[in-house]
């Protein structure tokens, strides 16, 4: 039987001090969260395993993910950062690599004013050193960055790309440059997308009917084969529960098959990022 797997949340501990991001203007996030935190959520969903992503561009926020997947059972890998442009990032990726638990990284593409920044000559050897070393490339962008992304594949055809969060479409808005940019990226076979992070764009408050067209096309751009859901916690709690976002999750695919369904919720993020 294929494992339920949340293929994206995250941890942290704000006296790190590296989550520029996480502001108290964020007020009900702007605490610590820890794996006890989500522990009932996933007992409840009846979720086996998750993968820990990147909140904060550092080396030292990696390490700390790796710390608590090598302790946490359920934790089956992490997706962390490194300085893609140093003279030394392929040897740091080589040493965070030497831990299996490492299955990928992301660079915070969608806090970069350039949008072109994916595309710099001098970040080639270390595309190649992600495939290489058998790691992946979380993609976190925006619907501007889709173009580029899709340069990049075709640089790399090779580097294994999920796109997080749908690209984070504008739900309530116009999807019409969204989905035409996306389906571009969806006619190239290796290239998947997480199921996460959706609710969090949801312009007015966020609902099943809301989430339903954009569920629909990325099944349709995908399938549940490239596709694999992800709670975004704790984030998603900003605009509804980790159960609640389950359930609209659950009740947004009821018609797929019992196979398609293994894959969206497991299947594809346990293939995607090489788990044992």
């Amino acid at each position: 039987m294929i494992p339920y797997i949340d293929s994206h949340i995250h941890v942290w501990r704000l006296s790190r001090g590296d989550y520029g991001w996480l502001t108290p203007d964020l007020a009900y996030i702007y605490r610590d969260f820890t794996i006890d935190d989500v522990r009932s959520s996933w007992e409840q969903a009846g979720i086996d395993y998750a993968i820990l992503v990147q909140a904060a561009p550092t080396l030292e926020e990696t390490r700390y993910l790796l710390s608590i997947a090598e302790s946490e059972p359920k934790v089956k890998g992490v997706v962390g950062w490194i300085d893609m442009l140093v003279p030394d990032a392929i040897d740091e990726l080589e040493r965070l690599a030497s831990n299996k638990l490492l299955r990928g990284i992301r660079p915070m593409l969608q806090d970069i004013p350039d949008d072109d920044w994916m595309l710099k000559a001098e970040l080639t050897p270390v595309y190649r050193a992600l495939v290489d070393l058998d790691l992946r490339f979380d993609g976190l962008v925006l619907p501007q960055h889709l173009p580029n992304l899709l340069r990049l594949i075709e640089r790399h055809p090779d580097l294994k790309v999920v796109i997080d969060h749908g690209a984070k479409p504008p739900i309530g808005a116009d999807l019409g440059s969204w989905h035409r940019d996306l389906a571009q990226l969806a006619k190239i076979p290796h290239v998947h997308c997480k199921f996460s992070g959706l609710v969090t764009e949801c312009k007015d408050q966020a609902s099943e009917a809301a989430l339903e067209p954009v569920t629909q096309t990325l099944l349709t751009l995908f399938g549940p084969e490239r596709l694999m859901f992800g709670s975004d916690w704790p984030v998603c709690t900003l605009r509804s529960t980790y159960l609640q976002w389950w359930q609209w999750a659950q009740d947004l695919t009821v018609h797929l098959s019992l196979d398609q369904k293994s894959d969206l919720f497991g299947g594809t993020a346990q293939r995607f990022y090489g788990l044992r």
